[in-house]
């Protein structure tokens, strides 16, 4: 990380300095003058801090996002409406306690964190555990045998860790770990597969505890669809609710709200305290990104887009149905990546899927998944436990039947692809796009053609993945459909 911040902030004749922190012990570059070790500088520092007051627009922070075409763009969040949406929000769908111990599993650099980790909870004086680790390491209850030593009363985790849970340990948690002091558990990122909802439910949450999905975005700043404990009535694998004051609706492309059960386009129609307020040195971006499709729209003047489609039912709840470009057209027929992957992790031979669509000549795209298998065991059961048994060995016939059997024929899988790993956004965002990139990437390689740049991957949370998969598809047999270019 020293050697990227310097690199960062190479040519910057204003900057003064560059704080260190002492972690790992390693000797690292050193630039005499500029860097400062943040041990000798906070024990320099007073014990007494008087805080500033700024103007509500002053900037608080600039967030990036990320991006597999293009630069990220570094969105700005205020002082005021952030931390107003943080804080309230925080309060009122976690139901803040004074002596609530809250954990927010979210990686520190994204807004995840930001929000729910850091400036909300803070802001509502509550205790929170903050882990740098891996969750399968030295073992793989470490997240259970976290929330039994610090008592954790609020769980808030990304579904895909859900799902790797149940790959694990099966129908039932480990035993020898005090989960009672949970309350409250949380989801965000990814819509949650309604399969790894009802297991949250009864395993964490002992077949009792309100489980709080939350839609939302870097952009949005804090939660924008999401139920509230006791008032909501919870839906697996629906974010439910929009948030009191915040307006959100479905609509076709003329901005008229679509009929329930139809799929549409998700916009806010009125403004909301979080929301960012520009892209940083870049306002046109932010215009053209967010709101050009529907300027004009409302009584407000225009509709902010938020790139995912969705459904809202009969009850007025709203289902992601994933990003608005990932969704796989198919003979004119639009499919959910979303329903697709849910229909796969059912399986109990799949851990995780990514559904993307690809080119096809015949059909226009085609539906390709790339499945990490359900994992064996790392560790020996403990005494208790009966020794696990092995992982059931992925079969591409047998997925692509289960897709077509609970979704239908024309959602029925082309390619089955068994890869490592995902590529995903540090919110746990699975970047389907990216996956087609790479599948395209080496039809092109295999048909001599250069292909096409994947743009900035920097901002993912494991750009280690997007070389995993591509080894996978290089080592496909040159028969493979999959991967052969076309005749």
């Amino acid at each position: 990380m020293k050697s990227a911040a310097d690199e960062a902030a190479r040519d910057l004749p204003h900057l003064e300095h560059v704080l260190v922190v002492r972690r790992t012990g390693l000797e690292i570059a050193w630039t005499e003058g500029r860097d400062v070790w943040w041990h000798e500088s906070v024990g320099a520092a007073s014990e007494v801090h008087e805080a500033q007051s700024f103007d509500a627009e002053h900037p608080l922070f600039i967030i990036y996002t990320s991006g597999t075409t293009g630069k990220p763009k570094g969105l700005v969040h205020t002082s005021g409406g952030y931390l107003t949406h943080t804080s309230w929000s925080h309060w009122a769908h976690f139901d803040a306690k004074p002596d609530d111990v809250h954990w927010c599993t979210a990686d520190l650099a994204w807004v995840t964190a930001h929000t729910y980790e850091i400036y909300g909870p803070l802001s509502n004086g509550l205790t929170q555990v903050i882990y740098e680790g891996t969750p399968g390491e030295p073992t793989r209850e470490r997240h259970l045998e976290i929330i039994e030593r610090h008592g954790v009363t609020v769980y808030y985790t990304a579904p895909t860790l859900i799902r790797t849970f149940m790959s694990w340990f099966g129908a039932e948690l480990p035993t020898g770990h005090d989960l009672s002091s949970l309350r409250l558990l949380g989801t965000v990122g990814e819509a949650i597969n309604p399969e790894a909802w009802v297991w949250f439910h009864r395993t964490f949450g002992r077949g009792e505890l309100p489980i709080i999905d939350t839609w939302w975005q870097s952009e949005t700043g804090a939660s924008m669809l999401v139920p509230l404990p006791g008032v909501t009535t919870l839906k697996p694998g629906s974010a439910t609710v929009p948030l009191p004051g915040i307006d959100m609706a479905v609509v076709d492309e003329h901005g008229e709200e679509v009929p329930a059960g139809v799929a549409g386009t998700l916009v806010a129609r009125r403004p909301w305290p979080g929301m960012a307020r520009t892209v940083w040195g870049d306002p046109e971006r932010y215009r053209d990104s967010y709101w050009r499709d529907y300027a004009g729209c409302g009584e407000h003047g225009g509709y902010y887009v938020a790139g995912d489609s969705a459904t809202v039912d009969a009850d007025g709840c709203f289902w992601i149905l994933g990003r608005l470009d990932d969704v796989v057209n198919v003979s004119g027929h639009r499919l959910s990546t979303i329903e697709i992957e849910s229909a796969l992790v059912a399986d109990p031979s799949v851990q995780e899927a990514g559904a993307a669509g690809v080119d096809d000549a015949l059909t226009g795209q085609a539906v390709a998944v790339f499945v990490i298998p359900s994992a064996l065991p790392a560790l020996p059961a403990p005494p208790a436990l009966p020794a696990p048994s092995a992982a059931p060995a992925i079969d591409p016939a047998a997925l692509r039947a289960r897709v077509a059997t609970e979704i239908g024929p024309i959602a029925k899988p082309r390619f089955v692809i068994p890869v490592p790993d995902l590529p995903r956004t540090r919110s746990g965002k699975i970047m389907r796009r990216l996956l087609a990139q790479l599948l395209h990437a080496e039809r092109d390689r295999r048909a001599g053609r250069p292909p096409a740049p994947l743009g900035d991957i920097t901002s993912l949370q494991n750009p280690e993945a997007v070389a995993a998969v591509a080894e996978v598809l290089a080592a496909l047999p040159a028969e493979d459909p999959a991967v052969a270019p076309p005749a």
